[in-house]
C-alpha cells in the first residue's frame, strides 16, 4: 500500500521524537564533569551544589604526574551524618601502566587516620602523607587505583565531623563512584571495590562495609581492612580521659558537635573549655600530644558525655550493627593506648556472631608501631580477595 505524503511526514516525526532523548540522555552521560578553579578555591562548591547523585563529580582537575601513577582531584557529592547532601573533596590515583588482569580495574577506597580538624590538614593538602609509603604505593605498584576522601568538612567548608561514623562511611562509598565517573581516570563501573583504613581510617572503612548494601548495592565490594577501629566511642573515651591520647578525645567532641548542632558541646564548657573551643578548630594532628594526660573535667563545668542527648548520637555511630557482607579484615595493636583493644574485641564477637567473614588478626605493638607492621598483610589480604580467593575466618 502507498504511503501519502502526509504520513510519510508524520512517520518521520515521530521517529525522531522517540530517539531523541535517549541520544541526549547518551550525550549527557559522556559529558566530561567541568575543571575546578585553581588553588583552595577548589575546595569551595558552588552554591548551591549542582543536581545530582551521590557520588557524581561537582569538578576536577589533574594533579602533577608523578610518572608511575596519574592523579586527579576531585569535588563530589556526598551525604552528611543527617543524610543532607554535602561537598566532599579527595583524590583519585591510577596507576600509569594499563591494567594487564581480568576484569575492570580494581579501586581501593583508602580511610585516612588521623590529620586533624582544620583544612589545611585535609589529607589532600596534608603533607607527609604518612600512609603513602606504607599502603598507597604498595596498593598502586599492584596495578589498583586508589581514592583517598578528605572527609566531610576537610578542605571544603564547614568544621570536620571527626570520627562520626555515619558521615565518613558515605564518604569513602562516595570516592569510589565518583573515580568511576570521572572519564579522565579511565575506570569502569563494575568491578571489585575495596575499603582500607587505620585508626580514624578503620572506623570510616568499617562504616563504609557496614554501610555499603544499603546506600551503595550496586559496588562488589570484595573485601574490607580495618585496623586500630575506633568501633565504639563511648569505650574510646573513657580510655582516653586522662591518657596520653586525650587530644583526640577533644577532637572527637569537636567532631561530634560540627555532625549533630544540637549537641552544644560549648555550652558544657568552662572559660579554660571555650578558649580551646575558640581557637583549636584548625588543629592538625601534630597540636594533639599538647593535651596529654588531661581530663575532661579540665575544660568542663559537667561531662557531656554523660547526658542522653550525647549518648544517642553515640549510639548511633556504634560500629557492629549491621555487619559487613564482604569479607573484612579487623586488626589492632595489643598494646594501644590510644584505641582499646577490647571495644575492637567486641567488634569481632558481634560480626562473627552475625555471620560476617571475620580475619580477627593482633599486632604485638601500640597504636603507632601497628600502623607500621600490619600494612604488608593488609595489602596481601586485600591482593586475595581481588583474586577471588576464599577468606580465612577465624571466629
Amino acid at each position: 500500500m502507498r504511503r501519502s505524503p502526509v504520513w510519510t511526514v508524520l512517520l518521520a516525526v515521530v521517529v525522531t521524537l522517540l530517539t531523541l532523548p535517549s541520544t541526549v540522555s547518551a550525550s549527557a552521560a559522556a559529558a566530561d564533569p567541568p575543571r575546578g578553579p585553581d588553588g583552595d578555591a577548589f575546595y569551595t562548591p558552588p552554591s548551591p551544589l549542582p543536581d545530582g547523585a551521590d557520588g557524581a563529580v561537582v569538578w576536577w582537575r589533574p594533579l602533577p604526574d608523578s610518572g608511575t601513577a596519574k592523579g586527579y582531584l576531585v569535588l563530589y557529592r556526598s551525604r552528611s551524618a543527617t543524610d543532607t547532601p554535602i561537598a566532599v573533596s579527595g583524590r583519585v590515583l591510577v596507576p600509569a601502566a594499563p591494567w594487564t588482569g581480568a576484569g575492570p580495574r580494581p579501586i581501593v577506597s583508602v580511610a585516612s587516620g588521623t590529620r586533624g580538624i582544620g583544612d589545611r590538614c585535609a589529607p589532600s593538602k596534608f603533607q607527609p602523607d604518612y600512609e603513602k609509603p606504607l599502603f598507597v604505593d604498595a596498593m598502586l605498584s599492584r596495578g589498583w587505583a586508589v581514592a583517598i576522601t578528605d572527609y566531610e568538612g576537610l578542605g571544603t567548608p564547614g568544621r570536620h565531623t571527626y570520627v562520626v561514623g555515619r558521615s565518613e562511611g558515605h564518604t569513602v562509598i562516595d570516592a569510589v563512584r565518583a573515580a568511576t565517573r570521572l572519564p579522565a581516570t579511565g575506570l569502569a563501573t563494575g568491578g571489585p571495590v575495596a575499603f582500607s583504613g587505620y585508626s580514624q581510617g578503620g572506623g570510616g572503612a568499617a562504616w563504609a562495609g557496614e554501610l555499603a548494601p544499603s546506600y551503595a548495592p550496586e559496588l562488589h565490594v570484595a573485601g574490607i581492612t580495618a585496623g586500630g577501629t575506633p568501633a565504639d566511642l563511648n569505650a574510646v573515651a573513657k580510655g582516653l580521659d586522662g591518657g596520653i591520647g586525650f587530644g583526640f578525645l577533644l577532637l572527637s567532641a569537636l567532631g561530634l558537635d560540627a555532625a549533630y548542632p544540637e549537641l552544644d558541646l560549648p555550652g558544657y564548657l568552662n572559660d579554660r573549655g571555650r578558649t580551646l573551643y575558640a581557637t583549636q578548630q584548625e588543629a592538625c594532628v601534630d597540636a594533639v600530644f599538647g593535651y596529654a594526660f588531661g581530663h575532661i573535667a579540665d575544660y568542663t563545668t559537667s561531662n557531656p558525655l554523660t547526658t542522653a542527648k550525647w549518648q544517642a548520637r553515640l549510639a548511633e555511630n556504634e560500629l557492629g550493627a549491621r555487619p559487613p557482607k564482604a569479607p573484612i579484615f579487623l586488626f589492632h595493636g595489643s598494646l594501644d593506648e590510644i584505641i582499646p583493644l577490647s571495644q575492637a574485641q567486641t567488634l569481632r564477637r558481634e560480626y562473627c556472631a552475625a555471620g560476617a567473614d571475620v580475619t580477627w588478626g593482633t599486632y604485638l605493638g601500640e597504636h603507632v608501631t601497628t600502623l607500621a607492621f600490619s600494612a604488608g598483610d593488609v595489602v596481601t589480604y586485600l591482593a586475595d580477595r581481588f583474586a577471588g580467593k576464599p577468606a580465612r575466618t577465624n571466629c
